[in-house]
């Protein structure tokens, strides 16, 4: 039924909860997790606005994908523990756009998303991301809660 999942991770707690529900789907027939970090922009932005002349912005961006990366091989190893088919990415942008153009691109079945459980003033101002993925992407989404 859901053949392709995609998996976006802020490697938070909740987000990490989520890989019990992928062992649940992969019992059910899934059969190959899209693992997405996005790197927001917009940290890298602000970084070079305000600190450029006192950090080395390329190596604060080439750090933070080198973690990304050994944090993505880690979900990886779990994933294959359950004999999962992965693939792996790590992107900078915007998470929702990312999220979006990957669902697009790939044919993916299903979304496999944390909500961090914001207070309701915090997402009136700022929304989030799991609930901007309800409202535009066209896959079902799965939202693991805290």
């Amino acid at each position: 039924m859901f053949k392709k999942i995609l998996y976006p991770t802020d490697f938070s707690d909740v987000s990490l909860k989520a890989l019990g529900f992928l062992k649940q789907l992969r019992e059910c027939g899934s059969e190959e997790v899209l693992v997405l970090h996005v790197i927001h922009e917009q940290t890298i932005v602000t970084v070079r606005g305000y600190a450029e002349g006192t950090v080395n912005v390329d190596e604060l961006e080439k750090g933070l994908v080198e973690q990304a990366t050994k944090s993505v091989a880690e979900v990886e190893a779990e994933l294959k523990k359950f004999d999962y088919k992965v693939k792996k990415m790590v992107n900078i942008g915007f998470p929702l756009r990312e999220i979006l153009a990957t669902e697009k691109e790939e044919d993916i079945s299903l979304i496999v998303i944390g909500s961090h459980g914001k207070s309701n003033l915090e997402e009136m101002f700022l929304g989030s991301v799991s609930e901007k993925v309800i409202r535009k992407c066209k896959s079902p989404v799965l939202v693991i809660k805290r």
